[in-house]
């Protein structure tokens, strides 16, 4: 592994332990919350494992936090200006994802922007919404997904805009050939 995705799965780890934590949760307790095994959580917030997307976002639920506010705690000072190299990114090795915090959240903002990279043949599932009602925006830059919202389904192409609330489950799905690249807008309630 390398250093800096060690160094990133480190502090995610730790992360996820103050938040269990903060809440006075234990790992069983946590587990009954999320359908994550007691044993899961706990070689994530050892750093055994790195989460995949769908336990990211079952965690995300558990806590009412954005995965992009799981994934790291708030600068008090965010910069206006946020180069790429200061952009965070994390991946999912089971699936292949990419997810880049463009714009990562910060204190007075209420929108986010996320890069997605999915491979092809990828598929990850959101069993609930981290927080009810979150407005999203995907816009498909390359490749196709195949974006199930509840029992609705879309498939987008290079350009397309879907915007909706978030309520519900939601999936995606990368058919291919190609690999698929979007951008997300997530905005708080």
């Amino acid at each position: 592994m390398e250093n800096g995705q060690e160094s990133h799965d480190l502090r995610l780890a730790e992360r996820l332990a103050e938040l269990r934590i903060a809440q006075g949760w234990s790992l069983e307790s946590l587990a009954q919350r999320t359908g994550i095994s007691r044993a899961t959580l706990s070689r994530v917030e050892r750093a055994e494992t790195s989460p995949t997307a769908s336990v990211l976002g079952k965690l995300s639920a558990a806590y009412g936090l954005t995965t992009s506010r799981l994934l790291m705690a708030l600068e008090d000072n965010p910069p206006e200006l946020i180069r790429a190299a200061q952009q965070p990114v994390w991946h999912d090795r089971e699936t292949g994802f990419e997810r880049r915090s463009v714009s990562a959240p910060a204190p007075g903002f209420r929108a986010e922007l996320i890069a997605g990279h999915l491979k092809a043949g990828a598929t990850i599932v959101y069993d609930s919404p981290p927080v009810v009602g979150l407005e999203q925006h995907i816009w498909m830059l390359e490749g196709l997904l195949d974006f199930t919202l509840d029992t609705r389904s879309y498939r987008l192409e290079p350009g397309d805009c879907l915007r909706f609330h978030l309520h519900g489950s939601s999936s995606f799905y990368v058919p291919g050939p190609a690999d698929a690249r979007y951008a997300i807008v997530i905005t708080r309630p």
